[in-house]
This record gives C-alpha cells, structure tokens and sequence, in this order.
C-alpha cells in the first residue's frame, strides 16, 4: 500500500469493537489499555480506518465537563491507534481530522490529549500545555495508571487545541 492509497474512515459500529481493542492492545507502550466492555459502551465515539474493509486505524474521544461544563468544555482525543503496517501514510492525521469534525458541533472551547507524540498533534494545530490544567482528567483517569508513579512522572505530554475560533 502506497501512501497516496485510500482510506475509508467512518464512524465504527459494534461489528468494530474486537478490531478496535485489538488495536489498542497492540500498542501498550502508547496506548492506555481499554476494555472490551468500555469500547462498546463507547462505540459511537469511535471513528476507523479500513483498508480493503478490514480496521486498521482507530480514534475516539470523550467529553471532559469536569474543566468546566458552562464555561470551558473540553473534549479528550483519546485511543489512536494505526495498524504498524499502515503507519506513515497519513490515517492518524485523517482520523484525528474526522474527530474533530464530529465533534465540533458541540462547541467545545477546546480539545486536549495526552500524546507520546508532542509532534505529530504540533502538526494539527495543537499546543503544549501544563498537565495542571487538566487536573480531573489526570486524577480520573491517570491516577490508575500502572505504568508510571504518578501524573508528573509520566512522559506523556499535554496539549491543547483552541476551537474558538474555528468556524
């Protein structure tokens, strides 16, 4: 597959759910490990990549009202993953893309995440931030984390993207 080949990318259905966690489990240095139950209660907030039908990219997102519901609602971009052999020819970019065109309807003032790979999202208009900022999401979710001592210790870096003044 070349890198100017095709990709289908929708939003996934219960029939992805397997492939999505399968994913996801390939990339443990990356990725934070997800349950299968947590993928299907999620599912409509997946988007895939299929190359000759089969998933091979995945991306979701999850609404963060605890940085402030009224005045500042956040939405995390979370759970990217491309298959290895399809790694360098643009379906991260069109997946973060595709979430961020679904989820722009809902006004969020911002989008963050929490990357080993500051570059990549620089390239998407995201920027880096204090991991204070995002001090729910860090004790929430990251303070169950295996791999590291704590939030601050981990090498995962915070960033954000400012969706005010998108149209």
């Amino acid at each position: 597959m070349k890198k100017s080949d095709a990709f289908d990318i929708g939003h996934a259905g219960f029939d992805d759910a397997a492939a999505i966690f399968a994913l996801i489990k390939d990339h443990p240095a990356e990725l934070v490990p997800r349950a299968l139950s947590d993928i299907v209660q999620n599912i409509d907030r997946f988007i895939v990549g299929r190359a000759g039908g089969a998933v091979v990219g995945t991306v979701s997102w999850q609404i963060l009202p605890e940085i402030g519901v009224a005045k500042d609602p956040s939405i995390e971009i979370k759970s990217l993953a491309v298959a290895d052999p399809y790694r360098r020819r643009g379906l991260a970019r069109l997946l973060v893309e595709r979430a961020i065109e679904s989820v722009r309807p809902l006004n969020a003032t911002r989008l963050v995440v929490l990357t080993f790979s500051p570059e990549f999202f620089r390239k998407l208009g995201f920027s880096e931030v204090r991991k204070e900022e995002l001090m729910h999401k860090l004790y929430a979710g990251c303070v169950n984390c295996t791999r590291y001592d704590s939030p601050f210790t981990c090498p995962e870096v915070a960033m954000s993207l400012d969706c005010r003044d998108e149209g």
